[in-house]
């Protein structure tokens, strides 16, 4: 390609938020190479990557795998016998007993197996089939084979899908890649983020004209905002779906994290099946999860499912079809899944340590979300809502019109302004906001506690540090601040200015 204009318009209007890991990686150089700052190293919380925080993986898991790559181990006593069992019961799904094989290209018959009994026992007796079940390289690989079944062809009014606002950070992208309109239904922070139906109205009328509504998202628990929608809400937007004749595509990849009291995981699946015949029959709904999940949090072996129901086979056909472009998941994805939804049962030999591990990934959950709600509630200028499940605290800033002005100066939204100052004054990295009229921050919190006190000290010194700054001392501290990092195609004309003149 000679320019920029050969690249598919298409791509080059894929909304990408400003990269600040150049920053991150350009800080953590600096560290490696003696350079002296205030912190010794960068932290980061942007992402739910848990295991980069320092959490540690899950022992059965890693077990079982390690005997799958190395078959010689199962004869290796030093391994549980149901580690060994286990591990010879996937290969055993493989061809040619072998991790090295390809699979199916919606996955090992077994995998699908398997995931239908978790859904059957995880919906009490709600049944599930294998044919239904999709296997892919993560969750987002899931959701992409199924946006791109809605798209319209280049010139054509384009589909639309109802998304929440705040989303997942991958959404965006994932909707302009494959071509689809997204639009926003705010979700009522006031109600701890929770879905309203006259919103989802006003976004659906609003919408008619510029696009083709086809689909609504839906996040349960919620990303970023860890809102879990109970049995009356769920009904609500089910019969919301199919008055509109809108497909529900329902992300439901923190379902085992679930912390706040009295509350509990409920499948949108589960709570379709007890609604009547015309419902249950007829709404069209993909689910999703992901072993990237709050558990096991096994991002980098990326796998994923999504259960389809009510969809026509000739459409499930070329779900396939699509799939069929990744050749097959990682084979050792697929297996870890199984191990995610069929962990040890009481007297196997790996459950007590498998119990302790998962448990204290809950009780680290459980103890970090309070501790991090008292402390950024604490913070003048900012205030978070609870989160009832997930991985993420969404808190709000309420940062002064001075610093937003300074913010605008620079091409930037106030929220990404200060992100910047506070990865270059503390080495902390935050996750981007995007909540409509206003600035949050994204904080993953399942991290080590000694990590989460680190990261809560940075943060309140910065902030309070911000905060109490003078005006006149502001305006000075305004041409200090240079944060080195390369400049970036995706950053504003200002913003790439400012950075030459001081990198």
């Amino acid at each position: 390609m000679s320019s920029l204009r050969d690249v598919n318009p298409r791509v080059r209007g894929i909304r990408t938020p400003v990269d600040l890991q150049g920053l991150a990686a350009r800080i953590t150089e600096q560290l490696s190479q003696g350079e002296k700052k205030s912190f010794k190293d960068v932290i980061d919380v942007s992402s739910g990557d848990s295991h980069s925080a320092g959490m540690k993986p899950v022992t059965f898991l890693r077990q079982v795998l390690a005997v799958c790559l190395y078959p010689q181990l199962l004869r290796d006593e030093r391994f549980p016998s149901d580690v060994r069992l286990r591990a010879q019961r996937l290969l055993e799904a493989c061809d040619g007993e072998s991790v090295g094989s390809y699979a199916d290209s919606s996955g090992l018959l077994h995998i699908r197996q398997r995931i239908s009994e978790f859904i059957t026992k995880r919906d009490a007796g709600v049944p599930a089939s294998s044919r239904n079940i999709f296997v892919s390289s993560g969750a987002q690989r899931a959701q992409m084979v199924v946006v791109k079944l809605l798209s319209t062809e280049e010139g054509q009014t384009p589909a639309g899908v109802l998304t929440p606002l705040p989303c997942p950070h991958t959404l965006p992208a994932l909707l302009d890649e494959a071509g689809v309109m997204s639009v926003s239904y705010l979700l009522e922070e006031e109600r701890q983020w929770a879905v309203d139906l006259k919103e989802l109205r006003r976004a659906l009328t609003a919408c008619r004209g510029r696009c083709l509504p086809r689909a609504i998202y839906i996040c349960n628990p919620g990303n970023p905002t860890g809102h879990v929608q109970d049995r009356k809400l769920i009904r609500e937007v089910i019969k919301f779906a199919a008055a509109e004749k809108l497909l529900l595509l329902v992300d439901e990849v923190y379902q085992d994290s679930v912390y706040a009291q009295n509350q509990e995981f409920i499948s949108y699946k589960k709570v379709l099946f007890e609604m009547g015949p015309v419902f249950r029959e007829n709404v069209e709904l993909v689910s999703f999860h992901s072993l990237s999940c709050a558990c096991v949090a096994e991002c980098g072996l990326r796998a994923g499912f999504m259960e389809v129901i009510n969809m026509d086979p000739e459409v499930t056909h070329f779900v396939d079809t699509l799939l069929c472009t990744d050749i097959s998941t990682p084979v050792t994805g697929q297996l870890a899944l199984d191990l995610m939804l069929h962990p040890p049962r009481p007297g196997d030999p790996s459950y007590d340590t498998h119990a302790q591990e998962t448990g204290f990934v809950h009780a680290t959950l459980i103890q970090n979300a309070e501790r991090a709600l008292k402390v950024l509630n604490d913070l003048p200028g900012m205030r978070c809502q609870p989160a009832m499940g997930g991985i993420y605290l969404y808190p709000c800033l309420l940062l002064p019109e001075e610093m937003r002005q300074e913010a605008e100066t620079m091409g930037l939204e106030a929220d990404v302004w200060y992100r910047l100052k506070l990865q270059e004054e503390e080495g902390l990295v935050v996750g981007a906001g995007g909540a409509a009229g206003s600035h949050h921050l994204r904080l993953s919190i399942l991290v080590p506690a000694d990590t989460l006190e680190e990261v809560l000290s940075r943060l309140s010194s910065f902030h309070l540090r911000l905060m109490n700054l003078k005006t006149e001392e502001r305006h000075k501290k305004r041409h200090v601040f240079t944060p080195h990092v390369p400049i970036e195609d995706g950053m504003s004309p200002k913003l790439n200015n400012h950075l030459s003149e001081n990198i």
